[in-house]
């Protein structure tokens, strides 16, 4: 990877990110894609210089804004910066003044247009075309959001890059065991954990067991909308939300599962679905924003899982029906999903990736400082 950045004459970035991005107790995957580019960019030889500012981010307070323009006025003349979009959309007021002495690019996990919070204003959306316009480039990372910023934005095609999430290595496919569910996400209506609860209430005679795992106190209201909805079907004994899961436990789940899960309202790729293809896994996910991506082709273009319509928990409940009543369909998915696991890159390709974006100029062209 170094020898791969050899001869660049930039190597010296800094990386504004939310406050707590490097807390395993929040693992969300644009948290979890911040910390390994940042560990990639200085294992690849480059000077990583972090800074976090805390808010409530992308709804930031005065004192959020003031704190990011200390930060921002800080760094000196011509030097690079790569900035989180949470931080960076919102805050054109503090970034404008900046971005003619400073090689600004900003990291975008997903377009506030396309979020489905309403904290997300129209006013916040105005921010982001105005700093994305302004930025040297911006980062994305799926092609269907790439497809959004240049709808939406009309920035030169020259100044997007793509850089997908990458997976780690697993030595071993899973050893699933027969109706073990997972779904991995912070609990929210953004992930459709409810469509997936919906869509189990009318297989009560299969045999399967389901783990939703991810943080249960981003949306306490959601969740205990979900807590009572499995308490009246019945289903304590087997939907079991577990709470954040990470690292080897989380290895160790996709390894024993059957199948993932992935529901999701609203999603610009799904790093949990390449997680689980790693593993072998395969996956039924909503045909909704980058989760198709992420899903992808065998190299003979075979589906490694289904595709199902978004918010539609009556499909879901006959793709899982299909999945449990028909051994041949499993069998076929299970093959397609272990082919997958050779087509995945890793962190270290998406760092090249985000080292590559850094060094183009705003029309497409290598620079240096």
């Amino acid at each position: 990877m170094a020898g791969a950045l050899e001869g660049r004459n930039i190597v010296r970035v800094h990386v504004v990110v939310p406050e707590g991005f490097d807390d395993p107790g929040r693992p969300s995957g644009g948290n979890i894609y911040d910390r390994r580019v940042c560990a990639g960019l200085a294992e690849a030889g480059w000077e990583v210089l972090i800074a976090t500012v805390a808010a409530t981010w992308p709804v930031p307070d005065p004192g959020a804004r003031a704190d990011l323009a200390r930060v921002i006025s800080a760094i000196p003349d011509g030097d690079t910066v790569l900035i989180d979009g949470l931080i960076a959309s919102p805050t054109a007021a503090q970034l404008l003044p900046h971005t003619g002495r400073l090689r600004l690019t900003v990291l975008l996990h997903m377009p506030l247009a396309t979020a489905l919070d309403t904290r997300h204003d129209a006013g916040a959306v105005r921010s982001e075309r105005v700093v994305l316009r302004a930025a040297t480039g911006v980062i994305v990372t799926s092609e269907w959001t790439r497809g959004q910023v240049l709808a939406r934005y009309a920035i030169p095609a020259c100044r997007v890059h793509v850089a997908r999430p990458g997976v780690d290595r697993v030595a071993a496919p899973a050893r699933p065991v027969r109706g073990d569910l997972i779904c991995v996400g912070t609990l929210g209506r953004h992930k459709g954990q409810d469509l997936l609860v919906e869509a189990l209430a009318g297989l009560a005679d299969r045999d399967w067991h389901c783990v939703l795992a991810g943080s249960l106190d981003r949306d306490p209201d959601f969740v205990e909308q979900m807590r009572t909805r499995i308490t009246r079907l019945g289903y304590g004994h087997r939907v079991r939300l577990s709470g954040i899961v990470t690292g080897a436990a989380l290895s160790h789940a996709y390894t024993t599962a059957d199948l993932l899960v992935a529901p999701s309202r609203s999603e610009t790729y799904g790093m949990t679905v390449t997680e689980a293809l790693a593993h072998g896994l395969p996956v039924i996910a909503a045909d909704v924003g980058g989760l198709p991506e992420a899903l992808g082709f065998t190299a003979d273009g075979a589906r490694p899982g289904q595709l199902i319509p978004p918010g539609d928990p009556a499909a879901l409940a006959a793709a899982l029906g299909g999945w449990l009543g028909d051994d041949r369909h499993r069998d076929r998915l299970r093959a397609a999903a272990r082919q997958r696991r050779s087509t995945l890159h890793g962190w270290e390709q998406t760092t090249q990736e985000i080292a590559n974006a850094l060094t183009m100029g705003p029309l497409g062209f290598t620079t240096t400082p």
